[in-house]
């Protein structure tokens, strides 16, 4: 875990909080936020590291793309987590990026069975779940074959995932005071 300096630490902690109360409250991550977190990663790693600074937010910003993009195509996430995690990726680069994934998919998972359970959907959960294997051994999309693995469909039970990057992001600034080295 790397030490990120103040700055990036609170340009980091006010987008994530901010787009997480977007999230909860309209279902949505406004543009005009996720580009002030694009612009102020490039523009702060630049300022602070030069080349490598605007490196690594460009890497950071890509192997976020690379990973949230295919949930977005298949439907299985909406436009503005992605954006939102690409502009984390732009503000802490690579390396720290993928702490925070990781942190976001165990919360995500953690929050996702909850709500599953407290719903009574364990049974549809797990129909889900084949018809998804099905989908994918066939080349094909899952919401193809049903309407409700398509996020953008009211049927869909779906989870706000900027609170989750949100938290996650939180998690691991305050994670790196415990273990960094300031």
């Amino acid at each position: 875990m790397n030490s990120l300096p103040w700055v990036l630490d609170v340009v980091l902690a006010a987008l994530v909080m901010v787009a997480g109360v977007y999230d909860f409250r309209f279902r949505r991550i406004p543009n005009w936020l996720v580009l002030c977190g694009l612009i102020a990663g490039f523009a702060l790693n630049a300022f602070l590291y030069e080349w490598a600074g605007l490196k690594g937010a460009l890497l950071g910003m890509g192997l976020a793309t690379l990973v949230y993009l295919p949930l977005y195509m298949v439907r299985g996430m909406g436009a503005g987590d992605v954006k939102l995690m690409a502009a984390v990726g732009a503000i802490v680069g690579p390396r720290d990026w993928i702490g925070i994934f990781i942190l976001t998919a165990i919360l995500g998972g953690l929050t996702a069975i909850v709500l599953i359970l407290g719903k009574g959907r364990v049974g549809k959960t797990i129909a889900n779940l084949a018809i998804i294997f099905r989908q994918a051994a066939a080349l094909r999309v899952p919401y193809a074959a049903t309407a409700e693995l398509d996020v953008s469909q009211p049927q869909a039970v779906t989870l706000p995932h900027g609170v989750m990057i949100a938290f996650a992001s939180v998690a691991f600034i305050l994670a790196s005071f415990v273990w960094a080295p300031r």
